[in-house]
């Protein structure tokens, strides 16, 4: 009679459960395919809507047939890979975002605190005043070096202390070594004009005139920075919860903690090195997932991987009509990212982890 009356009461509860679950998954999915309509669609403005006058249909064509005449050229060596590297670089800064946020436990992280946009901006400086490089072909490797060792030596110096290297600690040392890296790079710049004037539509965070050669000299990084962000989400989902509730459901927190910044360096050093620094693309993707999905982190890596390139995509677009010459992207995302984030935050409490 007693298992009689505990199944009656359990089957239900679990039956309830369930279809719960299964309902939020749905949603979900549909939420993902909703912007994989959305990003294709991104991508289709990027490949048409442009500065010049370029007729749809002779876009279409360059797109099917290529072709010799000015447009197509223009079409193939322009376009298309400004479109790639757009979608490349808002997956990486989205994702790196989601993985910044986790591993600090902070809603409103940026991965720029760790110092990686301000080592790959020393880096490119010191490339540029004292080794002559002159476009981004050549100083990209010059930006992701400085992007790699500045986390390095951040972890180094978080590294030292008793507690070791917590999220805290990590933090208060990219802010500081960035600080100092930032101030020293724009003395330089301030002092020679020749390398301002070299570095300026680079410093905004520009895609214009990126063409192919830069796309195949970062690619590789970030997709070793994606596939190592795409395996993390079930141990970041405990490294959220804390260090010790973490190590109690067998997570390993220090390997999580090393794998996520790992990630987030290359992430950000390609993109960095590829467009330059982009506010805001970082800490706004992963906390417009958080608000749709949930703390779940394995439900806002994919939606990070999504909204990332349609924001950024979007922004490009939106910098090439505004004004009659382009506006950088990295200024774009700057003014539709603050408002946005503005709004969010005074629509309802900061969404927790």
């Amino acid at each position: 009679m007693t298992a009689t009356l505990d199944s009656t009461r359990v089957l239900p509860a679990v039956n309830a459960a369930a279809t719960r679950w299964l309902s939020r998954t749905g949603v979900r999915v549909g939420f993902l395919s909703l912007l994989a309509l959305i990003l294709v669609a991104a991508v289709g403005a990027s490949l048409f809507i442009g500065s010049g006058n370029i007729a749809p249909a002779v876009v279409w064509e360059a797109l099917r047939h290529g072709g010799t005449d000015t447009n197509s050229i223009l079409v193939a060596q322009y376009r298309v890979p400004r479109t790639i590297l757009g979608v490349l670089v808002g997956i990486s800064l989205g994702l790196a975002g989601a993985l910044m946020q986790a591993v600090t436990r902070n809603p409103l992280a940026d991965p720029g605190i760790l110092g990686v946009n301000a080592g790959a901006y020393f880096a490119v400086v010191i490339a540029v005043g004292l080794f002559g490089a002159t476009s981004p072909q050549n100083y990209v490797w010059w930006a992701f070096a400085g992007a790699g060792i500045t986390t390095v030596m951040v972890y180094v110096i978080g590294s030292r202390g008793r507690a070791g290297a917590t999220p805290v600690v990590l933090v208060l040392a990219g802010v500081a070594l960035g600080a100092v890296l930032s101030g020293v790079s724009q003395g330089i710049t301030l002092l020679n004009p020749e390398v301002f004037d070299s570095i300026r539509f680079w410093s905004a965070g520009s895609l214009q005139n990126r063409q192919m050669s830069i796309v195949t000299s970062v690619a590789p990084f970030m997709v070793v920075g994606i596939l190592l962000a795409v395996a993390l989400p079930r141990a970041l989902n405990a490294v959220v919860l804390g260090d010790d509730v973490a190590r109690s459901l067998g997570a390993n927190v220090a390997r999580t903690q090393i794998l996520s910044v790992l990630a987030v360096t290359i992430l950000c050093g390609a993109s960095t090195a590829a467009v330059g620094p982009i506010a805001f693309l970082g800490l706004l993707v992963p906390y417009v997932a958080r608000g749709i999905v949930g703390p779940d982190q394995r439900w806002i890596i994919p939606f990070s991987v999504l909204i990332g390139p349609i924001i950024f995509l979007l922004s490009d677009v939106l910098g090439r009509v505004i004004v009659p010459s382009e506006l950088p992207v990295g200024i774009v995302t700057a003014f539709v990212g603050a408002p946005v984030l503005i709004a969010l935050m005074r629509r309802k409490k900061v969404v927790s982890l």
